[in-house]
């Protein structure tokens, strides 16, 4: 562990040299990824150095019980050394963790799309609860949400709903949602009280940056048409909204949220960027889930995750076997808990897979 200790300071004294030269500067490209890297390896160099400060001490204070005779610096000495051994452990494991190679697009901003699945009208406003759930969210992490493009159910809630997070850490937070959220209640619709089963589907996609993604406009088709909804008389009047189609693949995207054809073409360019991104992306993830038949991080985005059973109050995630039964704050936005648990299987996972103990 030590001699990766050494290493990851190296490559720490490195980048702080080169994110200073001028032909990485101009280069924004490397620029970023050197500043990513610069700010993870922060992190890891700070745990270094109280590592290290702790093994000095403890070494330091084993070597005072051997050679010492005053009774008060022994005493000192053995305090040292209990502080020590008591704190090494748990440092240890968090530098293990850190020591797990990050997924590069964990840092990355995020477009989540949310479709009503089965169940019709109850699907539609099930889907209104999720986005509301992940919104509040969202604002407890301090996140900026902005609105791409909806469609709404016949009785509330959405058909599909797409907006756009961006903050610290987005993707890596929020990727472990994607899949098919099952709920269980009795909808408003329902006149005998019967509960019935709905679902809906959830993409979280990282934002792809430009240089991620390189797409030729004289393969996308560009419409556009009148945005519906409320927002005024020039919304519905004028051209405002916009559809990309990317012809080779068929995705596509719009967006009818802003007044400006302009600002409506460059949001609905994020989503076919991303959308084209996590297409790439998918294939990998199914791939890695292959080789560890992991079902956290699988690409499946068929896979059903999670159910919300109103009647007992319960969210239960199936990837994990974790039941909470908090359901009513859960569906406000209090979903940290879960996500914690995902993150700390995966990386257990992770750990297992790299078959060593550091």
């Amino acid at each position: 562990m030590i001699e990766k200790l050494q290493i990851i300071q190296q490559r720490f004294d490195e980048v702080s040299d080169l994110i200073i030269q001028p032909n990485i500067i101009s280069d924004q490209k490397r620029y970023i990824q050197l500043n990513k890297e610069y700010k993870d390896l922060s992190l890891m160099v700070e745990k270094i150095k109280v590592y290290n400060t702790l093994l000095s001490n403890l070494q330091e204070a084993e070597l005072l019980l051997k050679n010492e005779k005053d009774s008060e610096m022994i005493a000192m000495a053995k305090m040292e050394v209990e502080s020590a051994k008591e704190q090494l452990p748990g440092l240890e494991e968090e530098i293990k963790f850190l020591l797990i190679p990050k997924d590069p697009d964990d840092t990355k901003n995020v477009v989540i799309e949310i479709r009503a699945g089965t169940g019709g009208d109850e699907a539609s406003i099930f889907a209104g609860d999720l986005y509301r759930m992940y919104t509040k969210y969202c604002q407890s992490k301090n996140w900026n949400v902005s609105f791409v493009d909806s469609s709404d159910g016949t009785s509330g809630g959405f058909k599909e709903v797409i907006f756009e997070v961006s903050g610290e850490d987005v993707y890596g937070t929020l990727k472990y949602e994607s899949g098919v959220h099952r709920v269980q209640r009795v909808p408003q619709t329902e006149t005998q009280g019967r509960v019935h089963t709905s679902a809906s589907t959830v993409m979280v996609l990282p934002e792809a940056e430009e240089f991620d993604v390189e797409i030729d406009m004289n393969e996308v088709r560009i419409d556009y048409f009148c945005s519906s909804g409320p927002g005024g008389q020039s919304v519905n009047t004028t051209y405002s909204a916009v559809r990309l189609t990317h012809e080779p693949t068929g995705i596509v995207a719009q967006c009818q949220d802003q007044k400006s054809q302009h600002k409506n073409k460059d949001k609905a360019l994020k989503v076919l960027r991303s959308r084209l991104y996590e297409l790439e992306l998918s294939k990998k993830l199914a791939s890695d889930a292959e080789k560890r038949n992991s079902l956290v991080s699988s690409g499946d985005r068929s896979a059903k995750i999670r159910t919300y059973n109103y009647p007992q109050g319960r969210v239960t995630d199936h990837r994990i076997g974790i039941t909470l039964y908090d359901l009513p704050n859960f569906i406000n936005g209090d979903i940290q808990k879960i996500i914690d648990e995902l993150k700390l299987y995966q990386n257990t996972e992770k750990l297992k897979e790299a078959g060593e103990v550091l």
